[in-house]
């Protein structure tokens, strides 16, 4: 199917580390980029999959408040308890870092420094809101209003979360500063401004060109870019954060908004530094052939397709722009947006309590706000595992295996002359892969899910009319052939699923006789940096090449593993 292997770059949001993962997070971006790399991983193609916990946020800081310690030990708790939801879910993460690192620090500096150089940065003075009861500047996320365009009364900072506008913080209506209670007071102060302006005709025509991108990610982007770009403060009067790295500047830090995004270039060059190619970033930065995705819920829409790829324009007119941003709507919860610091989430910890790690992957994946907000429920997701995963595909791999291992010895039985029902159902199963590999290809998860389940019908269509259980007695040889099909059909719709459901995709490779593992495994790495450790998942990224993503012929009278129950009914 794949001719020649690719480089694929998954980049996904940063999520504030400030909290533990909940499931808006998951359908956000963090399931859809895995899915998306696990699917190109069994093409055969070279996939980096990269993000971090972003460290800096102002999140971080009003968490640290809240809990009276300092914003360092919020990261680095929530950032370990993070790591560990992606390895209980299977997100498999090539690298998962933080922007406490050196390395980050350090990138984020060389790009402000070569923008100050190139002229694009210029200090301006700013109105600003100050806290006189707390004698300081504050933060955008430290002051809540009014939304100046929806009259949303929840707007926080400089965006609401309602209708996705962006403005000036000091536009908010009803001010107030969440540190206090008190109706902050506007004071200047001087920052220095990146003038996006510059770089307005270039960005029109790099979003002209990208008309693959979701409809909604094309409107919202093209909105902005009509508006004409504006100058934008990169620099924020507070102590956590990235120092500006210039003398007499040391009071000021990097503001989040400029500084997160970069991690994913940070990120990248980490990578090859821990296995000791200090080149290898350029293959996913420089190199015309890599395609780059950037899996981001919708309200980081303007980050990754206006501001990020300017500050590419700005640093390195030779580096490669994002080449999709499949943006995802929200998954609310009763009507409400999850909210990390609002508390209005389910977390994934708790969840896996209850259920596994496929079948949750396996519900948010056939609710996925790939095109319009989508909400959760407990009643839907145990009515989708136990009508869908569990009775559709579960019971047809456990009966047909049980059947095999007890009728047929625990061996693949043999085939006779293909009927034409059999050819049916084998083409049934080439138009269901043509269409999930597309699906796939453009990011369509829901779709490419809807494949695999309507060929696992299909397949316990085909066992009703043949019935090998009842033809055994008199035709065992017949009631074999049948099986053998079922099979077939079976190990395909495994690597179908196989991207969606990679517990269960691994248990049923490995019980067909699979050589080595479908899916490569990250683990969580300490690393010592100067005085600093930190915690990491690390995952190398070689490939083999090989298209996996293909049909598997069973050996006839090969033994396989009975599998234990997959997918338990929930309760």
């Amino acid at each position: 199917m794949n001719n020649k292997p690719k480089d694929i770059a998954v980049f996904v949001a940063w999520p504030y580390a400030n909290g533990d993962l909940h499931i808006g997070h998951l359908a956000g971006a963090y399931l859809p980029a895995d899915i998306f790399a696990r699917y190109h991983r069994l093409r055969g193609n070279r996939v980096l999959m990269a993000s971090g916990s972003d460290s800096h946020g102002t999140p971080i800081t009003l968490k640290a408040k809240q809990e009276k310690t300092t914003p360092k030990e919020i990261v680095e708790h929530y950032h370990k308890r993070i790591m560990e939801d992606f390895i209980s879910l299977g997100i498999s993460f090539n690298i998962f870092t933080l922007t406490l690192t050196r390395n980050h620090a350090d990138v984020v500096s060389e790009i402000f420094l070569k923008l100050k150089d190139n002229g694009d940065l210029e200090v301006k003075e700013e109105e600003q809101f100050f806290d006189e009861k707390e004698q300081m500047f504050l933060p955008d996320r430290y002051v809540n209003g009014t939304c100046p365009f929806c009259g949303n009364t929840r707007a926080r900072g400089d965006e609401c979360e309602q209708c996705g506008k962006t403005y000036d913080v000091t536009e908010i209506l009803n001010p107030v500063s969440t540190l206090s209670g008190t109706v902050p007071q506007i004071r200047k102060t001087e920052h220095f401004f990146f003038n996006l302006q510059s770089y307005q005709d270039s960005l029109r025509e790099f979003v002209d060109s990208s008309t693959h991108w979701r409809n909604s990610v094309q409107n919202f982007t093209r909105s902005w870019v009509e508006e004409g770009l504006r100058p934008r403060a990169i620099t924020r009067d507070i102590d956590w954060g990235i120092p500006v790295p210039l003398k007499g500047w040391e009071s000021k830090v990097i503001y989040v908004w400029f500084e997160a995004v970069i991690g994913y270039l940070s990120a990248t060059r980490e990578f090859g530094n821990h296995f000791g190619d200090s080149a290898f970033w350029e293959t996913f930065w420089k190199n015309k052939e890599t395609k780059s995705y950037y899996f981001i819920g919708k309200d980081n829409i303007p980050f990754h397709t206006v501001i990020w790829p300017v500050e590419l324009m700005a640093y390195d007119a030779q580096m490669n722009l994002p080449y999709d941003v499949p943006a995802n709507q929200f998954l609310n919860i009763e009507g409400e947006k999850f909210s990390t610091s609002r508390g209005t989430a389910v977390w994934v910890r708790d969840i896996l309590e209850k259920v596994s790690p496929d079948a949750l992957r396996y519900y948010v994946t056939s609710i996925l706000p790939e095109t319009k907000d989508s909400n959760f429920a407990w009643d839907e997701l145990k009515a989708r595992n136990n009508g869908e995963l569990a009775a559709a595909w579960g019971n047809l791999v456990n009966r047909v295996m049980g059947f095999a291992a007890s009728k047929f010895e625990g061996k693949i039985p043999s085939h006779g002359e293909f009927t034409e029902r059999d050819k049916e159902l084998y083409h049934t199963r080439d138009e269901s892969f043509k269409r999930a590999i597309l699906a796939y290809e453009e990011v369509r998860l829901r779709d490419a899910l809807k494949e695999g389940m309507g060929l696992a019908r299909e397949v316990n269509k085909y066992l009703d009319e043949e019935a090998p259980w009842t033809k055994f007695k008199s035709d065992p040889v017949a009631s074999g052939h049948s099986i053998y099909v079922a099979i077939s059909v079976i190990q395909s719709i495994n690597i179908l699923l196989a991207p969606v459901l990679p517990f269960s995709a691994e248990q049923i490779y490995s019980a067909f006789g699979g050589e080595g593992d479908l899916f490569p495994k990250p683990e969580l790495k300490s690393v010592q940096e100067e005085s600093d450790m930190h915690d990491i998942m690390l995952m190398n990224c070689n490939s083999s090449g090989k298209d996996r993503f293909e049909h598997i012929l069973p050996e006839s009278g090969r033994s396989f593993n009975r599998l234990s129950p997959l997918f338990a009914q929930i309760e």
